[in-house]
């Protein structure tokens, strides 16, 4: 292991010159850049649209931007055309470009906290439907709103680069594995790897169902969730699985059986006052005691390694090197060479400071414009907290590769909604609140996975600044279009349909709990979901005891993810089949050959993902001109089948 480090480490580079950060972005790269932010921005949008569960694209952006121009390079350099040899920063490039574009799609709240104010959203929770607390979609507001909220945040990470990266040596788990995999795609072994990964590029297969409707819990075989379940962990494909069995195959029938008793008969099934009330709010309850729990704990974690830190800092200044020896000169290469770039475009402090403000004063007036229920004073208040609170979370992402950016999210929701009031528009309110928030906390851990990358393949800092801008640019333009697309095609935010984008209504109905409380739920709801709330937080308590005791056996992996379980409560149970096939297809490659399985899953994964999203776009095409497929595949139940066969035979029922 520790040869096959070395050689996808510095010395595997000794030979080649590191270009300034002026060449490390080229024309090429943007436009690579800008076509695969399209399509991951599509695959993020058809994700959140669907169940939300947006899984980590960092590898596969950085491998398909190592596809797309090493094609683009071997047909000029046979033509001999080739002037700039394509380089590991060009790539890092590429992939910080697309992860902040597509990340804007996830972070921008267009399938949760912006689309919860629409009314289509708010004529299902049945609670706070004035206009005051409603605003519908429009491509101008939207826009303005994402480019005034988005570029904030890059500017608050920027005095975090060196501090985290650098003196508290965080490992940031996906900037580091996307680093490895883009120093090892530009050794010769590398390159045999891409090359034979180009063969499983895009493809989509035909979707087969075997659906129980009623219950939601039912065969998909969707190659997207299939690849998404090949890239995430076992312990998550396992908890979504259980979250869906514990909910849909007992927890709701038995609710289900009270009808009459505990809810009206004649509620709608959307109904919050109803079987959805109790759908809706135990699987917030689970995902706000999970958040809530690994917020307190993450801080006492922050707190705890600083001071460690600061004693172990006082420690060694009492011992100094009486020869005074340049510590730099006694590390190994690979880390010399690493802090040599790293520290050589450096972007000053001052000019972080003076950008955040800047942008912060813009944002205060603007934001406050859009959205008349939040006052001024309001936003003032989130940007001063947020950037305590994004150091917190890029100080965690960097030790345990989870973004807690969503928990402070919906926290920001309840605080400010309850502090503006229902009768004041307290649900926008705490929607944008929310939105203001995320976008600081959220970019603050993704850029400092960005610059761990760029640490570990000697980019520039300031080219890495800079492809993050872009994309941010490019995400606030891409992402709007395409949801304006999907809802022109699709009824997007409906239950019952392809798309139901489940979060907004979770996230509509905890504005709608800060602003009004807890009198509109239904019996036993409130119940119900303070079980769930607990329920979160001793699961994460026994797997945090067994993480800290276990030495030799490791229960604490089979301890499952509080937030894994609560998604499927609401939103069912198929995608999470999909995932665990996807985990199967891994762990079986693996027991045949676990290096093959290491090098080429992450490239199946992303032929999966992108072929049958890059489906997407025709599809909505021909559904534009009401064309359906010819051959349609469907697999029902027996009694179902019964009437089916009973109709085409020419019966009565």
């Amino acid at each position: 292991m520790e040869e096959e480090y070395d050689h996808f480490g510095e010395k595997a580079f000794r030979n080649m010159s590191v270009p300034p950060w002026t060449k490390q972005i080229t024309i090429r790269a943007l436009v690579t850049s800008f076509v695969l932010s399209i399509i991951f921005s599509f695959i993020v949008c058809k994700i959140i649209f669907t169940t939300g569960i947006v899984p980590s694209f960092n590898i596969a952006a950085g491998f398909m931007g190592f596809v797309a121009i090493k094609s683009y390079t071997k047909l000029l350099n046979k033509c001999g055309l080739l002037q700039q040899p394509f380089t590991r920063q060009e790539n890092t490039v590429i992939q910080t470009c697309v992860i902040a574009s597509s990340g804007i799609a996830f972070n921008s709240g267009i399938g949760s906290h912006l689309l919860a104010m629409s009314q289509i959203v708010a004529s299902q929770v049945n609670g706070g439907n004035t206009p005051i607390n409603m605003k519908n979609f429009s491509l101008g507001w939207v826009i303005v709103f994402l480019f005034v909220v988005s570029f904030v945040g890059l500017f608050s990470s920027v005095p975090l680069r060196k501090l985290m990266i650098l003196k508290y040596n965080l490992t940031y788990p996906s900037g580091t594995a996307t680093a490895i995999l883009m120093n090892s795609l530009h050794t010769p072994k590398g390159a045999k790897l891409a090359n034979a990964g180009e063969g499983c590029g895009f493809s989509s297969f035909p979707t087969f169902g075997l659906q129980a409707l009623q219950q939601k819990f039912y065969f998909d075989f969707s190659c997207t969730y299939i690849g998404v379940g090949m890239i995430s962990s076992k312990m998550v494909n396992i908890s979504l699985l259980l979250g869906s069995i514990i909910s849909w195959g007992a927890l709701w029938p038995w609710i289900e059986q009270k009808k009459g008793i505990w809810y009206s008969q004649d509620l709608p099934h959307s109904s919050l006052y109803g079987m959805q009330g109790y759908r809706i709010f135990v699987a917030i309850a689970m995902m706000l005691g999970d958040g809530l729990y690994h917020c307190i704990s993450m801080l006492l974690q922050v707190v705890y390694n600083l001071r460690l830190q600061h004693l172990n800092k006082q420690d060694s200044s009492s011992s100094i090197n009486p020869k005074g020896d340049d510590p730099i000169s006694t590390m190994d290469y690979d880390n010399q060479r690493r802090i040599e770039y790293f520290l050589k475009d450096q972007i000053p402090t001052w000019v972080a400071c003076t950008g955040y403000i800047a942008l912060a004063i813009i944002s205060i007036f603007t934001v406050s414009h859009i959205f008349p229920q939040l006052k001024w004073y309001h936003i003032l208040v989130a940007y001063l907290i947020a950037p305590v609170i994004a150091f917190c979370n890029a100080y965690g992402c960097g030790l345990t590769d989870w973004s807690l950016a969503s928990n402070y999210g919906k926290i920001a929701i309840i605080l400010f909604s309850s502090w503006v009031g229902l009768t004041n528009g307290g649900i926008v309110a705490g929607l944008a609140s929310c939105g203001v928030m995320l976008s600081i906390i959220s970019t603050a851990s993704d850029l400092m996975q960005d610059f761990k990358t760029g640490y570990l393949t000697l980019t520039s800092p300031r080219s890495m600044f800079l492809s993050q801008a872009l994309g941010t640019a490019m995400g606030c333009i891409i992402s709007p279009m395409i949801f304006w697309a999907f809802i022109k095609v699709y009824p997007i935010g409906d239950p019952e349909g392809s798309y139901p984008a489940p979060y907004a209504q979770v996230y509509r109905g905890i504005a709608l709990l800060g602003a009004n409380g807890f009198s509109f739920l239904p019996k036993h709801c409130l119940e119900l979901a303070i079980i769930s709330f607990f329920s979160a937080v001793v699961i994460d308590i026994i797997r945090d005891i067994l993480m800290h005791c276990e030495t030799k056996y490791r229960l604490y992996r089979f301890v499952p993810n509080p937030m894994c379980l609560a998604i499927p409560f609401y939103i069912g149970g198929n995608f999470a089949i999909d995932m665990c096939i996807g985990n199967l297809i891994v762990y079986l490659w693996e027991k045949k050959n676990k290096i093959q399985a290491r090098d080429y899953a992450p490239a199946v994964a992303s032929g999966l993902i992108c072929g049958d999203s890059l489906w997407s776009i025709p599809a909505a095409g021909l559904s534009l001109k009401k064309i359906t497929p010819p051959i349609c595949m469907k697999f029902l139940s027996a009694s179902m089948n019964s009437k089916v066969d009973n109709f085409l035979s020419g019966g009565n029922s």
